[in-house]
């Protein structure tokens, strides 16, 4: 079965930090462009970080450039969001995701995913 399971959501005050973790199983986490999105109800999704399966190439959408660092353990076949600075605006629920890429992570738009995390929710409040 393939599946790409999401933990290390949370509640955190404005300036702390979280750790998102997604794995994947039933596939090879190698060949694929890796991502992170995510969604606030009635809003579409949108892209947070992406990371190239030669890990070359590295997306940050600007709101969270310097504070989220996106990597990723193939011998592990997991995926991580590192966020730092945390903001109440970054509050919303977070998606991994894999795509098998042929261009930069960044030129794929969320239909083009292959897989998907279930979504862990991340609030930022005081």
């Amino acid at each position: 079965q393939l599946q790409f399971v999401e933990s290390g959501g949370g509640s955190v005050q404005p300036g702390r930090s979280l750790r998102l973790s997604c794995v994947a199983s039933g596939f090879t986490l190698d060949y694929y462009a890796v991502g992170w999105f995510r969604q606030a109800p009635g809003k579409e999704r949108e892209g947070v970080s992406c990371m190239n399966s030669n890990d070359a190439i590295v997306h940050y959408k600007d709101s969270v450039k310097g504070r989220f660092t996106i990597s990723r353990d193939n011998a592990k076949n997991a995926v991580y969001l590192q966020m730092d600075s945390l903001k109440p605006e970054d509050t919303d629920v977070y998606y991994c995701a894999a795509v098998y890429a042929y261009r930069a992570c960044s030129d794929y738009a969320p239909h083009d995913y292959n897989f998907w995390g279930q979504g862990t929710q991340v609030t930022v409040s005081t």
